[in-house]
């Protein structure tokens, strides 16, 4: 694992600097430009490149993103699977272009990767600039478009598994609330879904021990920090949060009103990026190859050009668990 020195000497800032990037200090007043080199030092470092017979492609890929710089930094889950797509396509000599919606109107290209959340409305608009698209993140099989996600449902089961293996019986969950940028739709968090499936089946569910918040740090925080505060007495033995950044929140929350993790609430985060190796205590959490899965986005959008496939597909890829300090 890179230490901190490590992240600080690639990012050229200091130590002291970094752990506090790291940990979400909010009263650390650095640029956003500062933040993003240690992010960017921290995932590099811990990158992994997945050796294969490299081959070059002749091929422009216009790179749609949901979230801007500032939203990726609150919640990097979305810049690791970026640079994953910048270095393969790097390392593939194709040209990826970065482009807004609104930039996408005279723009020409062999296909789009649309990384993120989207509506309908969106994807349509989309497919009709360029039908080789491929959306990252985004399940929109059902709406005919090729998709590269996540196996939430493997995921949940892992989880759950795990909690219950090591006698957890009150398990509570911080789900994510998030919305898409044009219509601001509400976007169901599937997490939260297959979780209250899985444990109405055991007949463990707790519904006062649902909390939903943004994908942020500071709404893991505050939502902890209130649930705590309504009832200090009453809390379950486990939180499963949909993000290492809620969990992150949930950690500083639990902490703060004199809480142990993980002697009196276990966390478990999802995602593993950089951070979760970092914060105390380091953060259990559900591994998303996000580098590789960038990597993939590469490959899945030039077969989708090259093959000219004569339906959509899905690609699902399969999680583990990272098991750290902060569960029992």
């Amino acid at each position: 694992m890179a230490t901190i020195k490590d992240i600080a000497s690639l990012a050229g800032v200091s130590p002291a600097t970094v752990s506090r990037v790291l940990n979400y200090d909010p009263d650390l007043s650095v640029g956003i430009e500062t933040k993003q080199k240690v992010f960017e030092a921290a995932e590099e470092l811990n990158y992994t490149k997945h050796k294969k017979g490299t081959k070059t492609a002749k091929a422009k890929i216009l790179f749609v993103q949901w979230y801007d710089e500032v939203e990726e930094l609150e919640d990097i889950y979305y810049l690791s699977i970026r640079l994953g797509i910048e270095k393969k396509a790097e390392e593939m000599r194709i040209e990826l272009v970065k482009r807004s919606m609104e930039e996408l109107e005279h723009e020409t290209a062999d296909g789009i990767l649309a990384l993120g959340k989207f509506d309908k409305a969106e994807a349509d608009f989309l497919f009709d600039k360029n039908p080789n698209l491929l959306f990252v993140d985004f399940d929109a099989l059902d709406l005919g478009y090729n998709s590269l996600v996540i196996d939430f449902q493997q995921s949940l089961s892992t989880v759950l598994a795990y909690l219950a293996q090591h006698g957890h019986q009150e398990i509570g969950i911080l789900a994510g609330e998030e919305y898409t940028r044009g219509s601001h739709e509400l976007l169901e968090d599937k997490r939260l879904k297959i979780f209250k499936e899985i444990l109405e089946q055991k007949d463990l569910l707790h519904e006062e021990y649902i909390l939903k918040a943004p994908f942020t740090v500071n709404s893991g925080y505050d939502v902890m920090k209130q649930f705590l505060s309504r009832q200090p007495q009453t809390f379950p033995t486990a939180f499963f949060a949909s993000s290492d950044a809620l969990a992150v929140g949930a950690l500083k929350a639990i902490q703060e009103v004199g809480l142990k993790v993980p002697e009196d609430i276990s966390v478990i985060g999802f995602n593993d990026i950089s951070v979760a190796k970092y914060v105390s205590p380091p953060l259990t959490t559900i591994k998303i190859h996000t580098e590789w899965m960038g990597e993939l986005a590469i490959e899945t959008i030039l077969s989708i050009i090259y093959e000219q496939a004569p339906i959509a597909r899905k690609i699902t890829i399969a999680t583990e668990l990272i098991e750290r300090a902060s569960t029992r």
